[in-house]
């Protein structure tokens, strides 16, 4: 293998800077922990601004990563430029209040020059115009030269607030004959001759809401290098895409399509976008992202079916995404080891976004081209807003794409048309590449500073504690008395912090004079045990020894629920596949709630599978046991893991005897019979890809059957029958009362034929068009729209607007005939109207629309309008 492919350099660079005594982390999750600012992470400092600002305590002070990021913002240029990516990773080693500008300069030329041996006559240097420290370090520290020192006033690296500074950054010169022939040319030029490949950010100051610049007490290193550009360098390549092991999916691509790589300009970009949209969707699938129409699920499916795009373009009729991605997982499962781990999930998520997205691209485009047919024959060059919002309502087809394809054709798009019709229907995210704004860096958290709190509850249920801190109203404070709430830091303690999907624990803390209540247990900074507290008797002070107490009883339900998880964990794996991970929980002392990833509905009998399947499990009284392991370990003997949990080197592994085995920080029991039972409250989906199961355990699930069991004897009193015979009695209820339905449509129907001939004759004329615009009583939409077929049976051409009083609400049906349709009119635009005025909303086709209001005091102004609208 070349000795600086993407995995050989990454390999390098992590071990150039262990040895310079750094922390070398696994990537960080693409999916942003604990940062709502965040949509993914985009940049190699992204996951420890914490770090930065001093609202989390580093592991190190020196710290060095390859990150995995995800940027949109120029999506449009992947394929098209030798450098943009959407998905990239991006060496980088930090300093957090250690080593500065001497270190981080000095070990940057050292890896370049020395350990990758890039020439250093092929290297020059850009600084802050007013950084004249880093200037002195490059020219007499390093030894390059002034006139290959560029200063520029736009190298320094800031937010609205918080910490800033100037950076550095490294060029590559590719060689006089990729630059512009000017004399001045030189890194800051635009022309391709000089590739930026690192970043070094002094970061010194902390910028203030009045716009000033405060030294940092402790200044940091930020830097940034891109993986596959310095690749590009060091494989003497022009693209990115050229670089191993990118080139090997490109090579896949090639082999589906049997289009030649490297011949025809628009196919190659075509093959590139595939082979970036490939690795990115991988990578974020790895971490747990899923296909959806909204915030970062949405990002995902936009790549993924702008790569099925592509390979239409190319000819590819058959699903070939999973081709390309098994590519991905083969070239960095050795570096992403859960790649490898969840292979089968990925693969499977893939098979069916694009099996969905097949049917939907097909009649897209051929609708699309006809209209783009269209405007070329009107010789115009811009495609109604109404046509595209067609394309994305009824097919489903992303204006994205409409857009994209509308330019590669020379078109543009009337997008406040567009915008204008889906109104607020449109809430999908518009920007994947959220801009981290000063709100990133703020964190409404405890403003302390102690050591870190002993947790003892794993053994502990009691234990003597002495009060670090105390917190009021967010403000340190020496004591806190009776009445007060607040929060207790301790030296050590038996409550358990909420995390995990495992609330928190609550009990006592006393001391000889005070009895404090523990409301709830969380953490702060990772290792500091926020106790949130109301003092019901006397006062404590810092310093002050206490006993803490937790809710024993409390805990033990919160255990059983724990536990139960992992049951119920297993047998979902066992039932469905390996494809089941974890996509959240929630554990408390009385329910249980857990969601998990699968594609298909759960019908009725396989939730009572379920259930039976923990049941058993819960009889078979399984011992469970704890080990602490190195995370090599853990990950040999088959545990299973979090999506987005990032795990320390030593970590906690539960195991369920021979059933289960799970990496968790929460409490459980000793026994799976202590659990008593498990019963299924309720099996759906909350989103695309995710179900949801809720359940209780133990005396919650007994008293859930004493309740059902007391309601189906009240039933049975109702309905003077015996528990046995109920479901009979229930069923021929339910029979008598289709036939009564039926028996009253009937009447309805004759009621309706007699008082046809009535309404047929119930129009207006309005500028040469039949309007029936009917305000009707009591009836409901089946009846509305049977009355809105027969007018039009009747008549060839008419506007059909109905309005029915219905329990103190108001229904709408509109409808329009062919020829009318074809001037203009709509069905949907008529009933939205109408049902505006009324307090309410709604819409439908073109031939056919309901909606509903609140308000039937506004049927006639309702009515009155669409007439005006037919003037007009």
């Amino acid at each position: 293998m070349n000795r600086f492919s993407i995995n050989n350099i990454r390999k390098e660079f992590l071990e150039f800077f262990k040895n310079k005594e750094h922390l070398t982390e696994q990537s960080f999750s693409l999916v942003p922990k604990n940062d709502k600012s965040l949509l993914l992470i985009g940049a190699g400092m992204a996951p420890m601004k914490r770090y930065f600002t001093g609202a989390e305590k580093p592991p190190a002070k020196r710290i060095a990563t390859c990150q995995k990021c995800i940027r949109t913002g120029d999506i449009d240029n992947v394929g098209v430029t030798a450098r943009h990516l959407t998905f990239f990773e991006m060496l980088g080693n930090f300093s957090f209040g250690d080593y500065f500008k001497e270190e981080a300069i000095e070990w940057a030329w050292e890896f370049l020059t020395e350990t990758i041996k890039i020439e250093k006559d092929k290297l020059w240097v850009t600084v802050y115009d007013k950084d004249e420290e880093a200037l002195k370090i490059w020219n007499e520290k390093v030894g390059l030269s002034l006139d290959r020192i560029i200063k520029l006033k736009d190298n320094f690296w800031e937010l609205e607030i918080g910490p800033s500074g100037p950076d550095s950054e490294i060029f590559y010169d590719t060689g006089i004959e990729n630059g512009c022939d000017s004399p001045d040319c030189k890194p800051g030029c635009e022309c391709d001759r000089f590739i930026e490949i690192w970043n070094l950010v002094f970061t010194q100051f902390d910028k203030d809401e009045q716009g000033n610049y405060n030294p940092l007490e402790n200044p940091n290193i930020d830097t940034g290098m891109g993986l596959e550009r310095v690749s590009t360098v060091l494989q003497g390549k022009k693209s990115v895409f050229d670089v191993e092991p990118l080139i090997s999916i490109i090579r896949k691509v090639e082999e589906i399509s049997k289009v030649k790589y490297g011949v025809e300009a628009k196919k190659n970009t075509a093959m590139k976008i595939i082979c970036d949209h490939s690795r990115a969707a991988t990578f974020m699938i790895s971490d747990g992202v899923i296909p959806s129409n909204e915030g970062r699920g949405y990002v995902l499916r936009r790549l993924i079916r702008r790569a099925i795009r592509q390979g239409k373009y190319l000819g590819i009729e058959n699903q070939f995404l999973c081709d390309t991605v098994q590519v991905v997982i083969n070239e960095w499962k050795e570096a992403y080891k859960e790649l490898s781990e969840k292979e089968s999930y990925i693969l499977k998520v893939i098979s069916l976004e694009e099996e969905k997205f097949k049917t939907t691209i097909d009649q897209g485009l051929e609708l699309l081209q006809k209209e783009i047919d269209i405007i070329k024959e009107k010789n115009v060059d811009i495609l109604d807003g109404s046509i595209a919002f067609k394309l994305y309502d009824t097919y489903g087809f992303p204006l994205e794409l409409t857009e994209e394809i509308l330019k590669e054709n020379g078109f543009n798009l009337n997008k406040d048309e567009f915008v204008s019709i889906m109104e607020q229907h449109r809430k999908m995210a518009r920007n994947a590449r959220n801009k981290t704004g000063s709100s990133g860096w703020k964190d409404e958290q405890f403003n302390i500073e102690t050591s870190k709190t002993e947790f003892t509850g794993y053994t502990d249920e009691s234990n003597a504690s002495e009060i670090l801190s105390i917190v009021v109203d967010g403000t340190e404070v020496n004591s806190i008395k009776n009445g007060q709430k607040g929060a207790i830091i301790l030296d050590k303690t038996p409550f358990y912090a909420e995390g995990g999907g495992q609330i928190g624990d609550t009990g006592s803390i006393l001391s000889e004079s005070a009895k404090i209540n523990v409301l709830n247990t969380r953490k702060f900074n990772k290792d500091i045990f926020i106790h949130e507290v109301e003092v019901v008797k006397g006062e404590v002070s810092v310093g002050e020894k206490v006993a803490s107490n937790i809710d024993l009883q409390r805990r033990k339900n919160i255990a059983k629920n724990h536990t139960c998880t992992h049951l119920l964990h297993g047998v979902l794996r066992n039932l469905f596949g390996e494809h089941v991970n974890q996509a959240g929980s929630y554990v408390s002392e009385d329910r249980l709630r857990f969601d998990y990833t699968h594609f298909e509905a759960v019908d009725s009998e396989t939730i009572k599978e379920i259930e039976n399947r923990v049941n058993e499990a819960i009889q078979a009284d399984y011992k469970i046991s704890v080990d602490f392991l190195n995370l090599e370990e853990a990950r040999k003997t088959g545990a299973t893991a979090l999506f987005d949990e990032k795990y320390g080197d030593v970590v906690r592994v539960v195991s369920i005897e021979n059933f289960s085995k799970e990496l968790c920080g929460g409490t459980h029991i000793e026994e799976t019979s202590k659990i008593g039972m498990f019963k299924i409250l309720s099996e759906g989906s909350i989103a695309s890809g995710v179900r949801r199961v809720e359940a209780v355990t133990g005396k919650a699930a007994y008293e859930y059957l004493v309740e059902l069991n007391n309601v189906v004897e009240e039933l049975s009193n109702i309905m003077k029958s015996t528990k046995d015979e109920l479901l009979s009695k229930v069923t021929n209820l339910k029979k008598e009362s289709k036939e009564k339905d039926k028996e009253i449509q009937r009447l309805n129907n004759e009621i309706l034929k007699n008082s046809m001939d009535e309404i047929l004759e119930q129009y207006e004329e309005i500028n040469g068009i039949k309007l029936f615009a009917l305000k009707l009583k009591d009836k409901d939409a089946n009846s509305l729209r049977e009355i809105a077929d027969k007018i039009k049976d009747k008549n060839n051409s008419c506007i059909i607007l109905l309005a029915s009083e219905l329990n103190e609400k108001v229904l709408f049906v509109s409808s329009v005939t062919k020829d009318l349709i074809q001037k203009g009119f709509h069905a949907g635009n008529i009933v939205k109207e109408a049902a505006s005025i009324a307090g309410g909303g709604g819409g439908g086709r073109p031939d056919f629309a309901q909606a509903g209001g609140k308000n039937p005091n506004k049927i006639d102004d309702a009515v009155n309008a669409v007439r005006n609208i037919l003037s007009r």
